[in-house]
């Protein structure tokens, strides 16, 4: 690593250390319903919809509420995209999306995935851009942020049948979190450059000319081809140049804060319009990282133990910085073969001191890397690179990343309560070392809550790996794959990956918007969201309704060094050793093939 990559890794881990605790006290104080500045506004919300604030939820009807909230967005943004053509905000006419394609886009950002099978410049208007996909990035990152206080009330109550209103938490989530903190990102990225606008698309004069080959048409407006099959080009130039405008700066906002992904434009974050310089690069990091970082403050203070949250906080952040580091050096290191022509200048140029392949000049190899390391483990998916021209190890760290299960940092909740899950199978399998019942924060862990962390563990490696298996050997699957060998089977098995942990970033070099791809893809990102969600509020409910146990001198500490220790191996040896096998057939073995010549 460079020394700008130690000094990017120390000033960024320094800045989000300092903004934990104020955000994570923050949050507890909101969810505990403390705040008082717009409680006019909340009161009114709950007149309009019924809501009775001191009506509480068991956990099945809480996870029902959430259920319906979120395949209601999902009909929504698909209805949208299938009427765009005829609704307003619509200067440059896009028509309507295809069936499969709408299907999957609901789909995506109802679970806070935002994997994206379109160019959203060139299919989305901006009232389905605005509408649609950026009210549900507010909506989806709310259910993860509620789903995880009401996971943590699990612990807080004791004998309780309750955990909490939905619709309460869900407005307050909304209203007191996100819309301020998206409201003043969306300002300052504005004044950085990000247009935010509904102007139509601009045509412009470049100053250089662009050549390019233009398919030779017949009578029919059909292309010609040659004896062989091959397209009939000649070659043409041109001058002019469209720009796409729109209200890009309101959903750059929130896809970060909320740990959404996806993007106004298909470059996604290395757009400028979307991403102009390293200040907004730098500070869209940040964004990801601000609200999981400050949850685990969250959980510290509601369950009335501080040093609970700065435990898991310390186990997130030790994997964190190990996999950062791992990113930026082995692309730092390059393509061997590239390096060993370095007599030649011109390939020299295009390697200064390792791999600038897919990546922005502006932002670099240690930015790059640290980028697709955070967007990774925290399931966002939002990109400023092209993960599909990494080095092979460097494309691995974002599958592995993915492949923990979302839980360092993870997305706004979602990482949260995953790590919780994984923090209740490590006192479980510390029980049964020392041969006593298993314990977590004065809970006795029993033989349900534990069917509950399988099912809540399981349920995302079983979708990877199927789903990847039915791709492979399907005609349909395999047509998708522009990449041949060890890295084509890589992209499928990312493509998986991301989709079930509700991530959204892609291997690009595979053709996923095809009606296969887009239904595969759908369920993987219903059941990864909603197949972890409904057992953890269900081990939420049986938490609650628990009797309190004294803590003694055989309860083992869920804080320190041997408890962070613990917890770090648990998640690498169960949330990881799953993918051991999947992982050697693609990224493992195209690193060995590179590097023997191959």
């Amino acid at each position: 690593m460079t020394n700008h990559a130690w000094i990017l890794l120390a000033v960024y881990f320094l800045i989000l250390l300092l903004l934990a605790k104020p955000c994570g006290i923050y949050i507890a104080h909101v969810m505990d319903g403390k705040l008082k500045f717009a409680r006019g506004l909340e009161n009114a919300l709950y007149r309009v919809c019924g809501i009775k604030q001191s009506e509480e939820m068991g956990w099945l009807k809480y996870a029902l509420a959430i259920l319906i909230f979120n395949a209601l967005g999902a009909l929504a943004v698909y209805a949208l995209q299938r009427l765009q053509l005829w609704l307003p905000l619509n200067p440059q006419q896009m028509s309507n999306v295809t069936p499969d394609s709408s299907f999957n886009t609901a789909i995506s950002f109802v679970t806070n995935t935002n994997w994206q099978g379109y160019s959203g410049e060139s299919t989305m208007s901006y009232l389905t851009q605005m509408l649609g996909l950026t009210v549900q990035n507010f909506f989806s990152a709310a259910t993860g942020i509620v789903v995880v206080i009401a996971f943590i009330r699990g612990f807080l109550r004791h004998t309780a049948s309750t955990i909490g209103n939905a619709w309460v938490d869900l407005t307050r989530c909304t209203l007191y979190i996100l819309l301020p903190l998206s409201m003043v990102f969306a300002v300052f990225l504005s004044s950085q450059g990000v247009i935010q606008n509904f102007d139509a698309y601009k045509s412009v004069t470049t100053v250089e000319a662009t050549k390019y080959d233009n398919p030779k048409l017949d009578a029919a407006g059909q292309p010609l081809k040659d004896a062989k099959g091959n397209a009939i080009t000649e070659p043409a130039t041109t001058q002019t140049q469209t720009l796409p405008m729109g209200p890009v700066a309101s959903q750059e906002a929130i896809k970060m804060i909320g740990t959404n992904g996806g993007g106004f434009f298909n470059a996604n974050s290395a757009h400028p319009y979307e991403n102009p310089n390293a200040l907004t690069n730098f500070l869209q990091m940040l964004s990801i990282f601000l609200i999981p970082a400050g949850l685990c403050i969250t959980f510290g203070r509601m369950v009335g133990d501080t040093r609970q949250g700065w435990t898991v906080f310390a186990a997130m952040s030790l994997i964190f910085l190990v996999f950062a580091i791992g990113a930026m050096t082995f692309e730092q290191q390059g393509n061997p073969h590239l390096t060993a022509l370095g007599a030649d200048q011109t390939l020299t140029a295009l390697q200064p001191g390792g791999n600038m392949e897919g990546k922005e000049t502006r932002f670099g190899i240690a930015d790059s890397g640290l980028f697709a390391t955070i967007t990774t483990l925290a399931s966002c998916g939002a990109v400023n690179a092209m993960h599909d021209s990494f080095t092979p190890l460097g494309g691995l760290i974002p599958i592995a990343s993915m492949q923990l299960g979302e839980v360092v940092f993870g997305g706004v909740g979602s990482g949260l309560y995953g790590m919780l899950v994984f923090a209740v199978m490590a006192v479980f399998i510390a029980g049964l070392m020392i041969g006593r019942t298993p314990e977590y924060l004065g809970k006795k862990i029993e033989a349900f809550d534990m069917k509950m962390v399988s099912i809540a563990i399981l349920v995302t490696p079983l979708l990877v790996l199927a789903g990847t298996a039915v791709a492979v050997m399907t005609e349909a699957g395999r047509a998708g794959i522009a990449n041949p060998g060890a890295h084509g089977y890589s992209e499928i098995l990312y493509a998986m990956t991301s989709v079930a942990n509700n991530n959204g970033s892609a291997f690009a070099g595979l053709s996923a918007n095809t009606p296969f791809y887009n239904v595969l893809l759908a369920v993987g990102m219903w059941f990864g969201r909603f197949g972890v969600i409904v057992p953890v509020l269900a081990l939420a409910g049986s938490l609650a309704a628990k009797k309190r146990i004294t803590v003694t001198a055989g309860t083992m500490p869920a804080h320190g060094p041997l408890f962070v220790a613990l917890l770090i191996g648990v998640v690498l040896l169960v949330g990881l050793l799953n993918y051991v096998p999947a992982l050697a057939l693609g990224p493992v073995v195209e690193h060995f093939m590179l590097w023997s010549g191959h």
